[in-house]
């Protein structure tokens, strides 16, 4: 039965190619998902969304969150997003382009947000994900890190905390990392 579809489908795109017209690829399921959240789109006002190989391709986009309150304040933080044919079954692949100094984002690039793991549900959605990470701007979470150190001295010394976060987004060294300007 089933090759019977696909022998359908063959002669279908064998015709239009005889008429002259590009053969139509089909969809997958996750691209028509993330087709409907990418148009339900709601994102926060201090943050953008791009698409580096058009819009041909959803699958691969950026976004980027500029913080308006917390120890970020000012910074500008990029993100790549790879979503796979299985998506909303598996969450998206979300890399930190920027080099922070944050307790749930690793030197590099790793995110640590519950949603991209453990509590991924397919409900939920790339609008989800991205408030998630604005809220890891706003909230930075010490009791599930990535970087330990920097876990380490939120939970112990905030001021501290703040203080190499301004240095390190200004661009220089917290302990024997340099860390590019973001601000």
């Amino acid at each position: 039965m089933i090759n019977l579809f696909k022998i359908k489908d063959q002669k279908k795109e064998e015709s239009a190619s005889a008429a002259g017209k590009a053969p139509v690829k089909k969809q997958s399921a996750g691209e028509l998902r993330l087709n409907k959240d990418i148009s339900e789109l709601n994102l926060p006002k201090n943050t953008s969304i791009s698409f580096p190989n058009g819009k041909d391709d959803l699958m691969s986009f950026e976004i980027v969150i500029r913080p308006d309150e917390g120890y970020y304040m000012s910074g500008s933080f990029g993100f790549t997003f790879q979503v796979s044919p299985s998506y909303p079954h598996e969450p998206p692949k979300v890399k930190c382009k920027t080099k922070v100094y944050h307790p749930n984002i690793d030197l590099e690039g790793n995110v640590c947000l519950n949603i991209l793991r453990e509590d991924w549900k397919p409900v939920l959605n790339i609008n989800t994900v991205i408030y998630g990470l604005n809220l890891l701007f706003t909230q930075p979470n010490d009791e599930d890190p990535l970087n330990h150190e920097a876990a380490a001295v939120l939970r112990d010394n905030p001021k501290m905390f703040e203080a190499n976060v301004r240095r390190a987004m200004a661009g220089g060294y917290v302990g024997q990392h340099y860390f590019p300007r973001c601000a």
